[in-house]
């Protein structure tokens, strides 16, 4: 991301502005599209910015990577999605930089497309920062390369050709001990992503691909999950935890707590782990491994910092009771770019429950300021928190209500198919998941094209 402009040339076309006030929306994910969509009556212009075509239910992504669904299985046109609301448009681009003084937003309307830049500005009335988040390696960007994140259906892509060739090359080695490497998979980071993405990765070894290689046995492949605090899961209760993990030990999951990554290459990481036997209280531990999946850590986009507002560690926007930008008329920040602490003074989670209802809020504060009100605070209403393991394995939270097993398990598909945007992707996962049950069978087992993630780091 470039730096916020403070002149804005001539030759760089602008889009005019009208009576009627407008509202640009920076981001089409959870938060974003909910904003647009709550302002489906308001007596305001919705331009709503991002730098793909499709917005993308990513608490499936993981079964992309796992070869258990196809992207366009999770993924449904922005536009198609705002195509009835008269007051919507959409524009696609990579937001470049955001001029807070002057109320005007940057836009490389080719940037997605990799042809040659065409730089727009567009003015606003009202703002929503809902740019999502990114992976963040913890100042060892070079890891990227070696330790694929989940964030995108690329990423999804690249894990599943990743783990997909690991046991083509398997097969055909004659080295035992590169063998051992390639069936070795290590998963940094114990929260739902990196869960979730343990328990489907042995199940795709344990069962789907059981009988399709000779030489090995993809069953024995081994699946270790890597989390550097006390325990995985950090959000749920003690007792769901430990029924998490013990749906992970029946998978065949290796959980190590605790365990600092303190080098990651092409040839597996390296861990410093506690040893009560050691001096030191601690041990390092190599992990040989041809494939590892990073779940650890998440970052604001880099575009943040550019704006001269409050921002923590992870680069999100500390924002005011009612989501709006510190010093900022009209500019509110939502989802996994805010720091929201004003209710119990702590963060609130990054999921999408949370990102969907501050995107309903800040449109509805920006409806109350058209019309010359007082916004009002926020209030994120808990309804609790699902994480799945694997085939009828799942723990959750739902009110006060704890659930554990197949019954979560079934909530959580329940829900999760429940918010799926569009008809076809609703029946299509629902015949997918029915399908896969009863069978074991996952068809979207393709090895595709190498796809070479950006550098992380931002521009100087």
């Amino acid at each position: 991301m470039s730096s916020v402009l403070s002149v804005v040339p001539s030759a760089v076309p602008s889009v005019v502005p009208s009576a009627v006030p407008s509202v640009v929306i920076l981001g089409g994910g959870f938060g974003g599209i909910e904003a647009a969509k709550a302002l489906r009556r308001a007596a305001v212009r919705v331009t709503l910015v991002d730098r793909h075509n499709h917005h993308l239910f990513q608490p499936l992504l993981y079964q992309v990577a796992m070869a258990g669904l196809s992207p366009a299985d999770i993924a449904w046109p922005i536009r198609s999605i705002l195509r009835d609301q008269a007051n919507a448009s959409v524009r696609m681009g990579e937001v470049t930089g955001i001029d807070l003084a002057r109320r005007l937003v940057m836009l490389d309307e080719a940037a997605a497309a990799s042809t040659a830049p065409q730089p727009v500005t567009i003015p606003y009335d009202y703002l929503v920062l809902a740019l999502g988040s990114r992976t963040v390696y913890f100042g060892h960007d070079d890891w990227a390369a070696h330790a694929v994140g989940l964030k995108t259906i690329e990423d999804a892509l690249e894990i599943r050709r990743r783990v997909l060739t690991a046991f083509e090359r398997a097969e055909t080695t004659a080295d035992g001990r590169e063998r051992q490497a390639l069936m070795t998979f290590v998963i940094v980071g114990g929260g739902p992503t990196g869960v979730e993405l343990a328990g489907a990765l042995r199940e795709l070894a344990r069962f789907v691909l059981a009988s399709d290689f000779r030489a090995i046995d993809p069953a024995s492949a081994r699946v270790v999950l890597l989390e550097g605090g006390r325990d995985i899961l950090s959000a749920f209760p003690p007792d769901l935890v430990a029924a998490a993990r013990r749906q992970l030990a029946a998978l065949g999951v290796e959980v190590h707590v605790e365990a600092l990554v303190t080098h990651v290459d092409s040839g597996g990481a390296t861990v410093r782990m506690p040893d009560a036997a050691e001096p030191n209280g601690f041990r390092e531990a190599r992990f040989e491994s041809g494939t590892v999946i990073w779940a650890a850590g998440v970052a604001a986009t880099p575009l943040t910092a550019t704006l001269g507002v409050p921002t923590d560690l992870a680069g999100r926007i500390s924002v005011e009771a009612d989501l709006s930008v510190p010093g900022q008329n009209g500019v509110f920040a939502i989802g996994d770019l805010a720091v929201f602490t004003h209710q119990t003074g702590q963060p609130l989670p990054g999921i999408s429950p949370v990102a969907m209802q501050m995107g309903r809020h800040a449109a509805a504060n920006i409806v109350r300021l058209t019309r010359g009100q007082p916004t009002q605070p926020f209030r994120y209403r808990d309804k609790g928190m699902l994480a799945t393991i694997g085939r009828s394995a799942a723990v959750g939270r739902v009110g006060k209500l704890k659930l554990r097993g197949w019954l979560a398990w079934m909530v959580w598909w329940s829900v999760h198919i429940f918010f799926l945007i569009g008809f076809r992707n609703r029946f299509i996962v629902l015949f997918e998941w029915v399908w896969s049950y009863f069978t074991y069978s996952r068809g979207a087992r393709l090895i595709t094209e190498q796809h070479r993630p950006p550098d992380p780091r931002p521009p100087p």
